[in-house]
């Protein structure tokens, strides 16, 4: 995934396993639906095709004040020109410069200005761009996306400029083992094939691109007639339709070039064998798998879901410790795929002994067959899961965009038939055909934290890469700056109901309607750093892990087909979820209680699980990434700080089930826990099962403490944290701030960050750090607030020998937030860009129930995103800089950095 803007963290969470699930597309795909508009009632959906053969799908789905947008390009790395892998990557990129019409800057702060999130992603047979914003902005979601269509301005000017920051992305990537692994898989799986290069593109390739090369890719298969537009929310269907005609209808359908066919070769079977910085190894078997469009990809989807059961053989073989992991997923194309499955093992441990175990699970399946059980239980879970998607419009767009663009299916219904239609006969099958052992890759990643980065993957660096002169806060195109003109209150839709149980629960109750689902979330408001008695570092974490045991009525396996029997997914411990379709949801809530009040804790399972957790800590203590935040935390907090605890491999092994059930019994209290119910369920029947399931769970003595004592402030630290794989500096600078959640200055800090670091291109720190300097891809600073602690992170990426001038521009611009209020410009794009994005916050069934949740346990009102709304409209540029100059110190910043070691600076 290629992921750009601020949505690059949103999108791995809204989209888990977007980078496994999409890819590809052929020539099948250009087949259209009927051109008369259809609708069907029961989806709310709208379909059309356009004159020109664009294909349309509006999805109505009311739960936010929001839409999303996702139009997909059939044309992938497939496609690309023979010797340019990466032209599809380039020209992702690229779309984001400068069209006809509409800048690349002028594209950024309409972004902002929405509050609205972009984002991309290029795949080996599609590509995709995707908007999600408030809904009152889809008019100038549409007018943008047409723009780009076929007004893209694909000169060497500006491919010059963008050629750095994908050089910056390639060389992140390609310091990684496990990518470079696979990519090496992927060549040998599908040599002399579209498929056989990774659509991420290489250096060289990049150097010989230019800006005809992409202009003459864009203008073969960036047409309306290969391309599906996807619009999701709360939107008129009818009316968005007759907006869409109005701006694509008079875009001129292309001439599609044929598609090369795909022709595959035998293959020898081989292991590759790296070293990784990761704290610990995996033994990964890559088999060459069916594709999207072919008639066994529903059974091979089942096949994995099986494989991934928690009842399966594989899944056995970490419950039973002779595995740190397992796992099995797969990465599909339209006329291929590599299907993985793996093995984790310790730092040290056997790998030899790791792929044994893995040689019988396949063993088995291949001999005995996959029990009928687990795939009928596979197909209730894909359908549950097909109305889940209905929880989110962005889950719910990319069902879609999935169903036609990838798979070539007429919708997500049909995708859905087509795995209710297996059979246990069909995954048996497909299974002993495609998962042979003298058909497969082996990769073996082997903890080692003295390797060597790759020859090639030297950062990209200096002012000619990727330096710009777009100038920021310059007019903006007509159509857009009359909907940006007035910023008021947003839409909030939210209205939980909020009761406290009679033993103490904290029960918040938000019903919705948009499916026949209910999602559970609840949290038992502990810190193990303050609980854990000296010396039972880790006893939480080994706790949590007890869980998945079962419960004293049900063991293992007995409690996870109970699950599988209602299609619900569970999770118990410190936090813990339920997901349930609401026809049984007095079962699950029924499973959940039992779990999380009378969890099994069996010895053997705490042998298991002891030596788990010491055996991924001994690996992890010693990882780059573990000693960069270890080194954060030791420079923010005092000595001494329960903070600063850590369980090690020696605290595990000091710990008994004594222990672990002392510290469950202690900690685990109804008075400390609070619930939030979010679904097709009303308060009462929720309180209802909630009181019959949790209610005779009773608190003993008095609450504990589990707030931590604030920290004033820090003292400025340096350390570097050497990574021999890394080609590039990975930078974190943090600083104590004096002042808790509940004060009102957060605010203005808020804002102020986001003119700061927090407003994507349009930050300050972007702009001087990439735009104006060409030293780094990216940079940005973020602020979290506590109940009695606080933080302000600064981070970027650079070449080492950039580090120094770019620590320069940071303290200049802190600095500068102290010394100068912000501007006019810059605190109106803030506010808006703040304001305006709240929908966005709670636009899922998933983040509603996490926020009310953060928002209960912290103290803070279930409206909270409104009452900082109200903080911010009043805020002016004087109180955002009284309030840097009193809690930010530039020179009391903590900094690590992670990068190669100085001999290979």
């Amino acid at each position: 995934m290629k992921l750009h803007g601020k949505l690059a963290a949103l999108a791995f969470g809204v989209l888990p396993g977007l980078v496994l699930s999409v890819s590809g597309v052929s020539a099948a795909l250009a087949a259209d639906v009927p051109a008369a508009t259809a609708t069907t009632p029961n989806e709310h959906v709208t379909r059309a095709t356009l004159d020109n053969g664009l294909r349309v799908v509006i999805v109505r789905d009311d739960l936010a004040p929001m839409v999303t947008t996702q139009i997909t390009y059939l044309a992938g790395s497939y496609e690309a020109p023979k010797g340019f892998p990466g032209t599809a990557h380039a020209l992702e990129h690229m779309m984001f410069r400068n069209s006809k019409g509409m800048t690349g800057a002028q594209l950024n702060e309409m972004t902002g200005k929405m509050g609205a999130e972009n984002n991309a992603f290029t795949t080996n047979d599609a590509t995709q761009y995707f908007f999600v914003a408030p809904a009152q902005y889809l008019d100038m979601l549409l007018h943008i996306e047409a723009i780009r269509m076929r007004g893209a301005q694909l000169t060497n000017k500006d491919w010059d400029l963008e050629k750095g920051a994908i050089e910056q992305e390639v060389s992140r990537d390609i310091s990684d083992p496990g990518y470079l692994a696979f990519e090496q898989a992927e060549r040998t799986l599908y040599a002399g094939t579209g498929y056989a290069e990774d659509a991420l593109g290489s250096r060289p390739s990049f150097d010989a691109t230019t800006g005809a090369i992409l202009q003459k890719f864009y203008n073969e298969w960036y047409v309306p007639n290969n391309a599906i537009l996807v619009i999701a929310g709360d939107v008129d269907p009818q009316a968005t339709l007759a907006k869409v005609k109005a701006l694509f209808g008079p875009i001129a359908k292309g001439e599609l070039a044929p598609r090369a066919p795909l022709k595959l070769e035998p293959f020898k079977p081989e292991t590759i064998a790296k070293a990784t910085p990761d704290a610990t190894g995996t033994v990964q078997y890559l088999f060459r798998m069916p594709g999207q469009q072919s008639k066994d990809y529903a059974a091979t989807q089942v096949l994995f879901d099986v494989l991934n059961n928690s009842r399966s053989a594989l899944s056995d073989l970490a419950a039973q410790g002779k595995v740190l992991t397992a796992d099995a997923w797969s990465q599909p194309f339209v006329h291929g795929g590599i299907g993985v499955v793996e093995v984790g093992f310790p730092k040290g441990g056997d790998a030899r002994q790791a792929q044994g175990h893995l040689d019988g699970v396949i063993n088995s399946v291949l001999k005995n067959g996959i029990p009928i059980d687990l795939v009928e239980a596979a197909k209730r879970q894909e359908q549950a899961q097909f109305e889940f998607n209905k929880n989110s419009p962005m889950n719910l767009a990319e069902a879609w965009s999935q169903a036609l663009a990838w798979q070539g299916l007429n919708s997500p219904r049909e995708a859905l038939d087509q795995i209710l239609a297996v059979t246990p006969a069909d995954v048996d099958r497909v299974a002993r055909e495609y998962l042979k052992p003298d058909q497969r890759i082996t990769v073996v990643l082997t903890p080692n934290p003295n390797g060597k980065r790759p020859p090639d993957s030297n950062g990209f660096g200096g002012t000619e890469k990727f330096a710009s002169n777009d100038k920021l806060n310059g007019p903006l195109p007509e159509w857009a700056t009359q909907q940006l003109a007035r910023l008021q209150m947003p839409h909030w839709t939210l209205d939980p109901v909020k009761m406290i149980l009679t033993n103490g629960i904290t029960l918040i109750v938000q019903p919705t309607h948009v499916s026949k689902t209910v999602t559970v979330y609840g949290r038992i408001d502990s810190d193990a750093d303050l609980q854990a008695p000296k010396g039972q570092e880790g006893v939480a974490k080994l706790l949590d892990s007890l869980f998945d045991y079962g419960t004293t009525t049900l063991d293992r396996a007995a409690f996870h087909k109970a699950l599988d029997e209602i299609a619900a997914t569970e999770s118990g411990g410190s936090s813990f979820n339920l997901a349930v379709p609401s026809v049984h949801f007095d079962k699950g809530m029924q499973l959940l209680a039992d779990n999380e009040l009378h969890p099994a804790l069996p010895s053997s399972a705490f042998d298991v699980q002891q030596k788990t957790l010491a055996r991924t800590l001994a690996g992890e203590l010693e990882s780059p990434r573990y000693k960069m935040m270890r080194a954060l935390r030791k420079g923010l907090l005092p000595a001494g700080d329960p903070g600063l605890r850590q369980a090690t491999p020696k605290t595990v092994d000091g710990l008994t089930l004594a222990d672990v059930k002392d510290y469950f019994a202690k900690v685990y209290r109804p008075d400390m826990t609070t619930i939030v119910i979010v679904g097709d369920v009303t308060p009462e029947q929720a309180k209802t099962e909630v009181e019959k399931t949790f209610g005779a769970w009773k608190a003993n003595g008095p609450k504990p403490n589990v707030i931590p004592k604030p920290v004033a402030g820090n003292p400025a630290v340096y350390t570097v944290v050497p990574n021999a794989y890394a080609s590039q500096d990975q930078v974190l600078m943090g600083q104590m701030l004096d002042l808790n959640i509940h004060d009102p200055a957060r605010y203005a800090l808020q804002l102020g960050n986001e003119v700061l670091g927090g407003n994507g291109f349009a930050s300050r720190l972007m702009v001087d750090i990439r735009v104006n300097h060409g030293y780094a891809y990216g940079a940005g600073s973020f602020m979290s607030f506590d109940r009695s602690r606080s933080l302000l992170y600064v981070y970027y990426g650079s070449d080492p020998d950039k580090v120094k001038p770019v620590d320069r521009l940071v303290l200049k611009n802190l600095e500068e937030m102290r010394d100068t209020p912000v501007n006019a410009d810059e605190l109106l794009n803030a506010k808006q860009a703040r304001i305006r994005s709240i929908p966005l916050e709670v636009s899922s069934v998933d983040a509603i129930a996490r926020s009310l949740l953060d928002w209960s346990i912290k103290g803070e009102p279930l409206d909270e995103p409104m009452v900082a709304a109200r903080h911010y409209l009043d805020l002016t540029a004087p109180q955002v800089q009284d309030a840097f100059r009193q809690y930010v110190h530039p020179a009391d910043l903590v900094q690590v950095v992670q990068g190669p070691p100085p001999k290979q600076h």
